[in-house]
């Protein structure tokens, strides 16, 4: 409608257009919201990441310097010697004789089997782990362009809802303009009355002194705040230093 067109810079910042590539205001807001919620997850990955790790380098550390090797050997070596050729000798040297043995033992063990062995996750094992969170995150990214498909779904299938939604909003923005109007009024008239201070009569003097510095020592809209620009409005009054944007103006 022509009394809402050319929307103002206010108004602008709060309405979504699809046809635009970049990401809009409220599509911003939306967006860090839904990324916010995928800090927990961020911090509770970091976490079990480094809670791996410190029970690597911990198991590690047990395997490296637990290992105990033992090693035992031992001699035995029994002889009974029998002297003498008569009959007892030569019956005890049949019957104890048996008795004479020698062995050597020799053990080697080691707590090896009783020691820890971990295995220290690879990088393509942390990426994989990390990969699903990072696509969340892109789709936090992406997903403002579908939604903006949601009002032209709804206006398909709901056109009556469609035509009251829109009429309530022309409404809402014809009230809306009006108070603001009124109120950016009252402003500007409170500025008005307040006594420029030193920086402000030093810009002017200089304006008026050297016209050329006015490309460097731009004034803003006393609305909005946009730099100066040749389309910029003076307040008519030539006791009131007011200068407007044209959408303001």
């Amino acid at each position: 409608k022509q009394t809402l067109l050319p929307l103002l810079k206010e108004e602008t910042s709060s309405f979504i257009f699809p046809c635009k590539l970049a990401m809009q205001r409220p599509e911003r807001q939306h967006m860090v919201m839904e990324l916010l919620r995928c800090i927990p997850l961020l911090l509770f990955l970091l976490f079990v990441c480094g809670l791996d790790h410190f029970i690597f380098t911990v198991l590690s550390i047990i395997q490296h310097h637990s290992f105990i090797e033992y090693s035992y050997q031992t001699s035995h070596h029994l002889s009974v010697n029998v002297m003498g050729t008569s009959l007892m000798a030569q019956l005890l040297r049949g019957t104890i004789g048996a008795l004479n043995t020698s062995y050597d033992t020799e053990v080697e063990t080691s707590n090896l089997a009783c020691l820890p062995q971990p295995t220290e996750m690879t990088r393509q094992q942390y990426l994989n782990t990390c990969l699903p969170l990072g696509a969340l995150a892109l789709l936090c990214l992406a997903q403002v362009y579908p939604f903006r498909l949601r009002r032209a779904i709804a206006a398909f299938y709901f056109p009556k809802r469609e035509k009251a939604r829109v009429l309530y909003l022309y409404n809402k923005l014809l009230q809306q303009r009006k108070n603001f109007l009124y109120l950016q009024r009252g402003r500007v008239a409170r500025q008005a009355r307040q006594p420029p201070d030193l920086g402000t009569l030093l810009l002017r003097w200089c304006r008026r002194r050297w016209p050329w510095l006015r490309r460097f020592l731009r004034q803003k809209c006393t609305l909005c705040g946009t730099p100066e620009t040749p389309q910029h409005q003076p307040c008519p009054n030539p006791d009131c230093f007011a200068l407007y944007c044209e959408s303001c103006w």
